[in-house]
């Protein structure tokens, strides 16, 4: 490489600067790009109308319905300021027969300064807006039992709703090969335990449980049976571009309108490559979704699948929610002395519990490679995780490349899970 180049790194809500050394070579995997459609609402008032699957909204919902509404937390870029009035519009039943649920699964609830951030203040003043409590069994309804046994409980509002529709955006998934449609419902209005089982240990394992893959995918095929027991009567879905605009939408049955989705998305966002590299620099694509070291595991889980073994990932991720400090996720990174102590720990336990999916996906990336975070965390707090504190991205990634040797490979993920490489 005979030029000085620079890559910007996603990172909360700016990029981090990162120069390109003239003594590596370079792959820089990103998405391609994707305009934003030109007149967004004109398509999904258009599909509201020849949906792909189902009958028409119109023709689902009567006026005297009562309707919810499920849709992503705070912790995901739906565009809800933009799907949520445009919903609203076409609805026949009153805005007070509305109950918007906002899938939280295990996470946190959302405040309501970020509801009205996520929806808009007009819509936060108009609309019942709740979040999903998946540890509080009087909030949620037994709907059947799985093949697997899976005994299935979703959120009261949303079963005892006379029409049900789920809105999300598709992109890539690290256990169920996509997100969106059915995954708007499992694990996101879930119980507890029902989220427990679709993420048991040897389902997470299963290497068939990962990135692009769907109908093949045990996790996947969990998450629809429990959906398929409770259905929702209408999905809309969305795609995404880099800057987070509308891309494409995809409206009707949860199941059938959201393979096609899925299918743009492959094209977009997964690229084949011939070999892996020493050396893989991530992110977690920025805010929303970098704001905890949690959520920062899909970005590294997407890197771990292009680094080689006993390689060095980087990752560029704001997390100014911290680990977080709520949930199991702080105290399972920091059992034991090593990766396996954490895995061991998971697969030797009694019963399941909180956020051991997400422990042992990352125990398995730093079974692969050494891990180095760049963050607002402090040094103490990455390390009780058993990772390497970076201070100074650039300087780290130059080490780096010195201690391996002129003309090491070097791939860069500016967007984190936004692109899926793969090597076959």
């Amino acid at each position: 490489m005979s030029e000085q180049r620079t890559v910007h790194v996603a990172y909360g809500k700016t990029t981090v600067p990162l120069s390109l050394s003239p003594d590596a070579e370079w792959e820089i995997i990103q998405p391609h790009y994707e305009a934003p459609l030109p007149n967004a609402q004109q398509v999904f008032l258009d599909l509201c109308k020849k949906p792909v699957g189902c009958p028409t909204l119109g023709d689902i919902v009567q006026e005297t319905d009562r309707v919810a509404v499920v849709t992503s937390d705070g912790t995901r870029a739906v565009p809800n300021h933009l799907l949520i009035p445009w919903l609203l519009e076409v609805l026949p039943c009153p805005v007070e027969n509305v109950t918007v649920i906002l899938g939280t699964g295990t996470h946190r609830p959302n405040t309501p300064q970020e509801i009205e951030a996520m929806v808009g203040s007009e819509v936060a003043k108009q609309v019942r807006i709740i979040n999903h409590n998946c540890f509080d069994p009087s909030e949620n309804c037994r709907v059947g039992q799985t093949s697997t046994g899976g005994e299935t409980f979703l959120d009261r509002h949303y079963v005892e709703a006379d029409k049900r529709i789920v809105l999300g955006f598709i992109e890539p998934h690290f256990f169920a090969g996509f997100s969106g449609g059915a995954k708007g419902i499992v694990p996101a209005i879930a119980s507890r335990d029902t989220i427990f089982h679709m993420h048991s240990a040897p389902l997470i394992a299963d290497p068939k449980s990962t990135w692009g893959i769907l109908d093949e995918n045990p996790l996947r095929q969990e998450i629809e049976e429990m959906v398929g027991l409770c259905p929702p009567d209408f999905m809309i879905n969305v795609t995404l571009n880099l800057k987070k605009e509308i891309s494409a939408i995809f409206a009707g049955h949860y199941q059938t309108a959201h393979r096609p989705g899925c299918e743009h998305v492959r094209k977009v966002a997964m690229r084949k490559l011939l070999h892996r590299f020493p050396i893989v620099i991530t992110s977690n694509s920025g805010f929303p979704l970098d704001q905890n070291l949690y959520q920062t595991v899909k970005g590294l889980s997407a890197a771990a699948r292009v680094v080689e073994q006993d390689g060095l990932i980087f990752v560029a991720s704001e997390c100014s929610d911290g680990v977080p400090n709520h949930g199991n996720f702080a105290s399972l990174m920091r059992v034991g002395e090593s990766a396996q102590d954490i895995l061991d720990h998971i697969f030797g336990l009694d019963s399941p519990v909180l956020d051991q999916w997400q422990a042992q996906t990352l125990a398995g990336v730093m079974n692969r490679a050494e891990v180095a975070v760049y963050s607002s965390m402090d040094e103490e707090t990455i390390r009780a995780c058993k990772l390497k504190p970076v201070d100074d991205l650039q300087s780290a990634v130059e080490e780096a490349i010195r201690v391996r040797g002129k003309g090491v490979r070097v791939a860069v993920l500016p967007d984190g899970p936004l692109n899926i490489p793969y090597v076959e």
